[in-house]
């Protein structure tokens, strides 16, 4: 087996330009000094987004080459998703050890080009360098109208407070490799006017980003311990505080609400309501199944 010290920099940049998916909107693909790309539809906005995997951080040591590909696109989906946009063309840049063998990195690429043809997603480009150990840098851009684009900061008192699928245990399970990005979920909210007020992907766990809508949005919240859905094996503090769930959480004003379970027959299990927005200082407030209501903690994953 071949690895990336043998065969060079641009020997594995030949060998993997065929891999890249790229459709009529890629003008210019990778191999020259920058792709071009056609320009959104007139009324769309471009959306940007990046993230960073590390080995150590994000994935562990020895995992499936294929899956920390994957994950290095689906996260950067999950977040154009959160804004209520579609994802377009992403540039991916890799820091790799030098001894790392070439059909691993095939298979790295086999993980990101499989998401971007689910997400229908042009890879254009990228760099790679030597590292120490393996990271990957995903830029991903996206496009919604103007009309369309959901932030964190639209919660009001009074809104309903949804996720889009079970909590907890993600990096014990392994669903934080093989998560799918709510890109359908939040399309349909758009497309049935049903636009959340806020809206954001919970990365970091439930609290912490909930937290960071209701930083932005000037009020509290009180979430249903009952009506929180656990992953399997999952306890409650895993739901709140483990993170990596890659699920949508958002806020809908209640005729929305009452909108949207009628609209969609399946609208219980794919959009779970949790508790509500309040008026007041920035909180999170847990009502536990006694009945009794108290203020919990808006720690989640944080690097530093």
């Amino acid at each position: 087996m071949k690895t990336l010290s043998e065969i060079g920099e641009f020997g594995f940049i030949e060998r993997i330009k065929r891999m890249l998916p790229a459709d009529a909107c890629v003008l210019v693909p990778a191999g020259d000094d920058t792709a071009v790309v056609k320009a959104p539809t007139r009324g769309k906005q471009i959306l940007m987004t990046a993230d960073m995997l590390v080995e150590g951080v994000h994935f562990k040591p020895g995992t499936s080459p294929e899956l920390i590909g994957r994950k290095a696109l689906a996260r950067n989906v999950s977040d154009i998703a959160a804004m209520g946009g579609v994802p377009r063309h992403a540039l991916v840049s890799v820091a790799i050890p030098p001894r790392t063998g070439v059909s691993a990195l095939v298979k790295l690429y086999k993980g990101l080009t499989g998401c971007a043809r689910e997400f229908r997603v042009n890879i254009v480009g990228g760099d790679t360098v030597k590292s120490r150990c393996l990271a990957i840098n995903v830029a991903l851009t996206g496009e919604a109208r103007l009309k369309d684009v959901v932030l964190r900061r639209g919660a009001a008192s009074g809104d309903e407070i949804f996720v889009t699928g079970p909590l907890g245990r993600a990096w014990k399970s392994g669903k934080d490799l093989r998560f799918k990005p709510r890109v359908e979920e939040a399309r349909f909210l758009i497309l049935n006017g049903l636009k959340p007020s806020a809206m954001i992907d919970i990365s970091d766990g439930l609290a912490a980003d909930l937290g960071h809508i209701l930083e932005e949005s000037g009020c509290r919240a009180c979430l249903v311990e009952s009506q929180i859905p656990l992953a399997r094996g999952a306890t409650l503090k895993e739901a709140l505080y483990d993170g990596e769930d890659y699920e949508l959480l958002f806020s809908l004003p209640k005729r929305k609400a009452v909108k949207l379970r009628k609209l969609d027959p399946s609208a219980r299990r794919r959009y779970i309501r949790i508790g509500e927005i309040q008026p007041g200082s920035p909180a999170v407030y847990l009502k536990d199944r006694q009945g009794c209501v108290r203020e919990i903690a808006r720690k989640g994953f944080a690097h530093f």
